[in-house]
């Protein structure tokens, strides 16, 4: 199959590359186009002034920092059922910019935290989980950097991811089961918005380009782990790039 053509480094790599630079251009003029409809078009909230405006930035990290560990947990059980190598080389490139985009969350939340609730912490069970995901994306990157032959750091990291998963729809739910501070789901797909629709035109725009960003890192990211890898192989030996390095260091 095509799909499964795709599994190998080497079919994959030419692949990414001709992907995350397009993705990363998507990426950049959609995050202006919602940062200006977000700061600049839409109107303040009539409750929280211009403090609300942070959502355009916290909402869409905290979504795509779940959903990028969702993906690792896909990759991960895809890696554990079919052994591919591309799937522990895919979660190990997708697990920096999760915690980069879990931390951002956490940061953003607490700046927007403090005029909502005079405080920039509390032990919401929102925050408490989402807090829990950055130290899974945090333990996950450390167990794998441990462990020194790659086949056993790929299943390892393979069991992190799959057992976190378990904190993502506590996440998402939380704000339902328990009696939070952290106001419900600004989106939902049984609900109509809660926002104007300028508003959430600059979310979705937002959303959309954190997307975009993490899916052209870590497509950029898996290609710098499969030269470091699969460095003595003769597929990354033949590519121009690295004929072009060896070149440089003879002539050097």
């Amino acid at each position: 199959m095509k799909l499964f053509h795709y599994a190998a480094p080497q079919n994959f790599y030419p692949l990414a590359g001709r992907l995350w630079p397009w993705l990363a251009l998507l990426a950049t003029v959609l995050a202006l186009a919602g940062l200006w409809v977000g700061f600049m078009v839409a109107p303040a909230d009539a409750q929280q002034g211009q403090a609300y405006r942070i959502i355009y930035i916290h909402v869409p990290v905290s979504w795509m920092a779940m959903v990028i560990y969702l993906a690792m947990a896909l990759w991960s059980v895809l890696g554990l059922v079919f052994n591919t190598r591309l799937s522990g080389l895919m979660t190990r490139a997708l697990a920096p910019t999760g915690a980069l985009l879990a931390f951002l969350s956490l940061w953003t939340g607490a700046l927007w935290g403090k005029p909502m609730w005079g405080t920039y912490w509390v032990w919401d069970a929102r925050l408490t989980s989402m807090l829990i995901l950055l130290f899974l994306y945090v333990g996950y990157i450390a167990l794998t950097s441990a462990i020194e032959d790659p086949r056993r750091s790929d299943r390892a990291g393979a069991l992190v991811a799959l057992v976190g998963a378990v904190n993502v729809p506590i996440i998402y739910f939380s704000v339902k089961w328990w009696n939070t501070l952290h106001q419900g789901a600004s989106v939902s797909l049984r609900q109509s918005p809660r926002m104007a629709s300028v508003m959430m035109t600059g979310m979705l725009l937002m959303s959309l380009a954190i997307w975009l960003y993490a899916a052209a890192i870590a497509l950029w990211r898996v290609r710098s782990l499969m030269l470091v890898r699969d460095s003595h192989a003769g597929w990354v030996q033949q590519l121009p790039e690295v004929q072009a390095h060896r070149l440089l260091k003879g002539v050097a």
